[in-house]
């Protein structure tokens, strides 16, 4: 099908269903009977947490357009990869290297904004999106990983569902190796990465510190704690997990390599 209605990309703005209804509306793809009749539904409800593709789809409608198929998530998905002139992709888990994709990016970081890594190699990261104008994470990614950054577009249910499955599929994998070695998830490579980290001039965007603050974001993230501490001493420092209530120490580590550390997370803060 040939692209007909791409728009120039505008960042900054998650995609909303009154935009999205308008569009179907201008290219006659639905009635405005039904565009009113969705309007009026969802207004003021709490629906506004699901995305509006998902909320179009519900509603079971037939494309106005010949041979008038319904206009399903996955229509629904291509129909906006077209009008935004990226690619669309089926997401198909046999074909994504978990274990490589989720290395790339935490999970706390991929489910804050809503993508999901599905093929990486030596120069190139793909990510899907279900919000086109939704960019800020592009550059910061290209930055830290030293890769190009592909976007496509899939199917918000898919990127929701698969979020969940790769990312449990890689701690399962890493609990695994761990309990191998005989140490709690993800302790030994921290140390490996602290060893690396002692070596040379530390900045918050050295591979190995980038490495650590993923480890300790997703770490808290896996044992449910409320907040980090992080308690920079003369020599060595520590990190706490408050976890229901109580103090718990996590991990010594050299005062340099804290340092760049904190640098680290206040670059991912914008502070």
């Amino acid at each position: 099908m040939a692209i007909s209605h791409a728009q120039p990309i505008t960042l900054g703005h998650r995609l909303t269903l009154p935009e999205l209804l308008d569009a179907l509306l201008a290219e006659a793809r639905i009635s405005a009977e039904d565009a009113e009749a969705l309007r009026l539904t969802t207004f003021g409800s709490a629906n506004v947490a699901i995305h509006p593709l998902v909320l179009i789809a519900d509603q079971e409608l037939r494309d106005s357009q010949p041979p008038h198929k319904p206009l399903h998530l996955e229509a629904l998905s291509i129909w906006l990869a077209e009008r935004v002139a990226l690619p669309y992709v089926r997401i198909d888990p046999l074909k994504v290297d978990v274990t490589a994709v989720t290395a790339v990016m935490s999970s706390a970081y991929a489910t804050r904004h809503k993508i999901l890594p599905i093929k990486v190699d030596k120069t190139r990261l793909i990510v899907a999106t279900a919000e086109p104008y939704l960019r800020d994470w592009e550059d910061e990614l290209a930055h830290v990983t030293g890769l190009d950054i592909g976007r496509v577009i899939a199917n918000p249910l898919d990127i929701a569902r698969y979020l969940v499955e790769f990312y449990s599929v890689s701690r399962s994998i890493q609990r695994a190796t761990a309990q191998e070695n005989g140490k709690p998830p993800g302790v030994a490579d921290l140390e490996q990465l602290v060893e690396l980290g002692r070596a040379g001039q530390l900045d918050a965007n050295d591979q190995h510190i980038v490495h650590i603050v993923d480890w300790l974001l997703q770490y808290a993230f896996d044992q449910r704690a409320s907040d980090i501490h992080l308690e920079p001493r003369r020599d060595t420092s520590n990190i706490r997990f408050r976890i229901d209530g109580v103090l718990h120490l996590v991990y010594e580590m050299p005062t340099p390599v804290m340092a760049a550390v904190t640098s680290r997370l206040k670059v991912l803060g914008r502070m």
